[in-house]
């Protein structure tokens, strides 16, 4: 069994021939890792979400704008 590549970081590197025994017999140690992976995976494709709905609401926002400047521009030629 390999090392989640998860823990192939700079944090763990001095640790690296440890950490892939630790990993291999101790059960408690393995389970705190899977869980760090999962959470730094979770992380990774939490801030992907929040980057897309974060780029979706400033399109939102400009597109809104150029309405309303639109909707204004309409009513004073209106008048």
């Amino acid at each position: 069994m390999s090392l989640p590549n998860e823990l192939y970081s700079a944090k763990f590197a001095d640790y690296l021939d440890s950490l892939k025994i630790l990993y291999l017999v101790d059960d408690k140690f393995k389970v705190i890792c899977d869980d760090y992976c999962k959470s730094k995976v979770n992380t990774e494709k939490y801030k992907k979400k929040f980057e897309k709905n974060f780029h979706n609401k400033l399109q939102s926002e400009n597109l809104s704008k150029e309405l309303e400047e639109e909707i204004l521009i309409y009513l004073i030629r209106k008048e």
